[in-house]
């Protein structure tokens, strides 16, 4: 019965996606705390970090970033190789803990997530290197998706009664409206390490999307795919944004894409956040564009003179 399989692929998709930790959770913010204050009165974000440092080594990742994130918004997070969007996501999905600062989902604080408690907060993630089961099919790759909800020992008990199968078929149900909706009905019992790398990444779009995440982390999910590709699933991206309600933050290289897709736009050069807003400000931004080009500002000046 494939609840057995779920139950023993569990730790399997736990080792393939996060990384072990100690998560140590902040305790709630008290009423002199600024990040309480700020946020008095107003929705708070679904993602909030607040003031945000990382350190390998002598080499500083994150330099007290600041991020609000909005309920239902796309935001990307760019900036040259090197910049710290990787260690960005990774410190909000708590493979990495910072040295200071805190992560917020809602009204609860970490110094570091505690990544087994993720998709119990309403958190999925996409990575840049797939992490499919390539020998199980697509349908079951997505079921993969709702493995949080059952745990195994609790499983092995329930096979083969009626709350087993309730839940099994509410979960195949899950799968087939999210395969649908991504338009891969057709190669839903294909094997996924058999697909061309463009639908490998909509399998893992739909395996993130089904449990129906209030926070969708997507790592590069434009990386290695055709143009064509890419604005495909930059439609999926958006459309399940508006069908599911979900809150989006991406990191990607594509410019172009970003700028058509998302709503707002945090812009990081060397660990530090040097700009945050619309599109059409970020476009304009001369610090965006000398942290792209690689040259300062007063050097352009004065080499254009």
């Amino acid at each position: 019965m494939l609840l057995t399989a779920l139950s023993s692929s569990l730790d399997l998709l736990s080792l393939e996606t996060w990384a072990p930790g100690t998560a140590r959770q902040v305790l709630a913010a008290e009423p002199n705390d600024p990040s309480a204050s700020a946020m008095a009165g107003a929705p708070r974000p679904v993602l909030r970090l607040n003031n945000v440092s990382l350190t390998f080594g002598g080499l500083t990742a994150l330099r007290d970033i600041d991020l609000d994130v909005a309920e239902g918004e796309i935001r990307a997070v760019i900036g040259p190789n090197g910049a710290g969007k990787s260690s960005l996501l990774n410190v909000v999905s708590g493979l990495y803990r910072p040295d200071r600062g805190a992560v917020w989902f809602g009204d609860r604080a970490f110094n570091q997530v505690p990544t087994a408690q993720l998709a119990g907060f309403g958190v999925a993630r996409t990575f840049q290197n797939l992490a499919l089961f390539k020998g199980l099919s697509v349908f079951d790759n997505v079921l993969m998706g709702l493995a949080h909800r059952v745990r195994a020992g609790f499983i092995r008990q329930l096979v083969g009664s009626p709350l087993a199968r309730r839940i099994e078929a509410e979960n195949r149900a899950a799968a087939a409206e999210v395969i649908g909706f991504l338009h891969l009905k057709d190669i839903s019992d294909r094997i996924a390490g058999t697909l061309p790398y463009g639908l490998q990444k909509r399998v893992e779009l739909a395996r993130a999307l089904v449990a129906r995440p209030k926070l969708l982390l997507l790592d590069e999910p434009f990386a290695g795919v055709t143009l064509s590709e890419k604005r495909e699933l930059a439609e999926h991206v958006r459309n399940a944004r508006d069908r599911y309600g979900a809150t989006i933050v991406l990191i990607e290289h594509d410019i172009g894409i970003v700028m058509e897709l998302s709503d707002h736009i945090a812009v990081l050069d060397y660990g530090r956040k040097i700009a945050d807003g619309p599109p059409a400000e970020i476009r304009s931004n001369q610090a965006v564009i000398d942290a792209y080009l690689g040259v300062a500002h007063e050097d352009e000046t004065e080499l254009a003179s």
